[in-house]
Order: C-alpha cells, then sequence, then structure tokens
C-alpha cells in the first residue's frame, strides 16, 4: 500500500514562498512519486524515482489530469523513454 503525505507535511525546505510546492507524495516500495507545483510557471509537474534503479523522469501535466498522472504517472512517462528503451533493446 502506498503513502500519502499532505502539503502540511511537505518535506523541510518547500516553504510556502518557494516557487515549486509539493502537493502531494506517496510511496510505494522502491517507488517515489510527487506531485508539484509551480507558481511562478502556473506549471504543475509529476516526478517519479525508483531507488533500487536510480532511474525515474519528471513530466508536466494539465491541471485537470494532476490526480490521474500522480496515480497512474506510467500513464504519463515521456515517450522519448520507451523509444529508449526499444532502441537498447535492439543492440
Amino acid at each position: 500500500m502506498h503513502q500519502l503525505r499532505s502539503p502540511s507535511e511537505a518535506p523541510s525546505g518547500h516553504s510556502p514562498s518557494a516557487p515549486t510546492r509539493e502537493l502531494a507524495q506517496r510511496q510505494t516500495g522502491s517507488v517515489e512519486v510527487r506531485l508539484l507545483w509551480d507558481a511562478e510557471a502556473d506549471r504543475v509537474e509529476v516526478s517519479l524515482h525508483d531507488s533500487v534503479t536510480d532511474a525515474g523522469f519528471h513530466v508536466d501535466v494539465a491541471p485537470s489530469e494532476a490526480l490521474d498522472a500522480f496515480y497512474h504517472p506510467y500513464a504519463y512517462e515521456p515517450r522519448i523513454r520507451v523509444i529508449e528503451a526499444e532502441e537498447a533493446d535492439d543492440d
């Protein structure tokens, strides 16, 4: 099961006046997913990091898709990563 942290439990270093705010964070096994908002740019980003493989990605998402992307980040994974993986398989 994953854990959710509210914005009030965001890690230190994320102050309300900081340009980027963590809106939500969850951990499932070794995979951490964060939902971030850049207030100055009015941009929403989902960040995924797997601490075992050290793989991950960041992707901008439309505000209307933010929660869906947070709960289903692999559906929003940048296409370029899939192409790179296929090219590596060809070697």
